[in-house]
C-alpha cells in the first residue's frame, strides 16, 4: 500500500520570530494561526502525519500550546533543529548565533521522515488548492525513479508582494514542459508606484521582473531520497563558508544544485491558491481580511477545530 504523504513544517524559528510561543498571532475569526489553516488544508488533501521541526528548548511549551489542539485529528511528531548537529569533521564556529538555514532544518528530520513529504514554512498561508495539487503529486510519485522526482508549487510573483516593503523570493526558471531549470534567490523585490516590479539588491542596477514569473515560497514536494547525499553536501557547504558567521544553507540552493547536476527533476506545479504572509507587522490586517472573506465564502468554517 502506498504511504500517505507527510507534512513537514519548519517551525524552529517560531520562538524568536514571534517573541515566544505566547505571542503567536491569530489571523482567523476564532483565533486560528496561519499554521492552523495549513494543517487543516493538508488533512483535507489526504496528508496523514505532521512533523514539526522545532528547537528543543521550547518542546514543552510547543506540545502544550500547539500540538495539543491537533490530538485526534492527525498524527503529530517532532524533530529538533540543533545548530550543533553538524556532519562529522565539522566544528561549530565560535561567535555563530544564527541557525544554519532551511536546508539544515529539513535535514533535521532525516531520521523521522519515511514517506513522500511536503515541506512548508510555519508562517505562510498557501491555500487549499496548493495542498491538493501537491498531495496528488506525492501520492503518485515514483520513489525509485532516477533522476529523483521532486516538485514545488509555483506562485505568481505579483500575488506574493507586500505593500509595506521589499520581499525575498526564489525566482524560478521553468522549461516548456513545466520542469524547473533553476532558482535565483532575490532578496529586495518591490512593486514600484507605476506598477512595475524589480529587484533592488543593487540600487544602481535594478533587475526588472514580470508579474507572471513563478516563485518559490518554500512549498516543496520531496521523497526521502532528498536525504541521500545531503550529509556530504552540507559538509562541503560548511567548509566553503568557513568563517562566515551569518551564512545560511537554503533549500532552494540545494535543490538548484541537484537540478543542475542532473540528479533530480522538479515539477513546477501552478496553483490558483492565493499566498499570504506576514513579512511586516503591517501585513497582518491584509491577511486577517483575506481569511475572513474565505470564511464568509464557505471555504473554511468559522471554527477550524470544532
Amino acid at each position: 500500500m502506498e504511504k500517505k504523504p507527510t507534512l513537514l513544517i519548519l517551525a524552529a524559528g517560531m520562538g524568536s520570530r514571534y517573541g515566544g510561543l505566547k505571542q503567536i498571532d491569530s489571523v482567523g475569526p476564532s483565533g486560528e494561526t496561519i499554521m492552523d489553516y495549513s494543517i487543516y488544508d493538508a488533512i483535507r488533501a489526504g496528508f496523514d502525519r505532521v512533523v514539526f521541526i522545532i528547537r528543543k528548548d521550547f518542546e514543552e511549551a510547543f506540545r502544550e500550546k500547539i500540538v495539543a489542539k491537533y490530538e485526534g485529528k492527525i498524527r503529530i511528531d517532532l524533530a529538533f533543529q540543533d545548530p550543533m548537529d553538524l556532519p562529522e569533521g565539522c566544528t561549530f564556529p565560535e561567535g555563530r548565533e544564527k541557525p544554519w538555514g532551511t536546508a539544515h532544518a529539513i535535514r533535521s528530520a532525516r531520521n523521522v521522515i519515511d514517506a513522500p513529504f511536503a515541506a512548508i514554512n510555519a508562517d505562510d498561508f498557501y491555500g487549499a488548492d496548493a495542498f491538493r495539487q501537491l498531495a496528488k503529486f506525492l501520492t503518485s510519485v515514483d520513489t525509485a525513479a532516477e533522476p529523483k522526482q521532486f516538485a514545488m508549487v509555483g506562485y505568481r510573483l505579483d500575488q506574493t508582494l507586500s505593500e509595506n516593503g521589499t520581499v525575498a523570493r526564489g525566482i524560478c526558471e521553468v522549461a516548456a514542459d513545466g520542469k524547473l531549470i533553476g532558482v535565483t534567490e532575490m532578496t529586495k523585490i518591490a512593486r514600484k508606484d507605476d506598477g512595475t516590479i524589480q529587484n533592488e539588491e543593487d540600487p544602481d542596477a535594478p533587475v526588472p521582473l514580470t508579474g507572471d514569473s513563478r516563485v518559490s515560497l518554500n512549498l516543496w514536494g520531496f521523497t526521502p531520497a532528498l536525504f541521500e547525499g545531503m550529509e556530504e553536501r552540507f559538509a562541503t557547504w560548511f567548509k566553503e563558508h568557513e568563517g562566515q558567521l551569518k551564512a545560511e544553507w537554503y533549500i532552494p540552493f540545494y535543490v538548484d544544485e541537484l537540478v543542475k547536476g542532473g540528479k533530480v527533476t522538479v515539477d513546477v506545479i501552478p496553483t490558483n491558491s492565493s499566498w499570504f504572509g506576514v513579512t511586516y507587522r503591517e501585513d497582518k490586517p491584509v491577511v486577517v481580511e483575506a481569511i475572513q472573506k474565505m470564511v464568509e465564502a464557505g471555504e473554511y468554517p468559522v471554527k477550524l477545530w470544532e
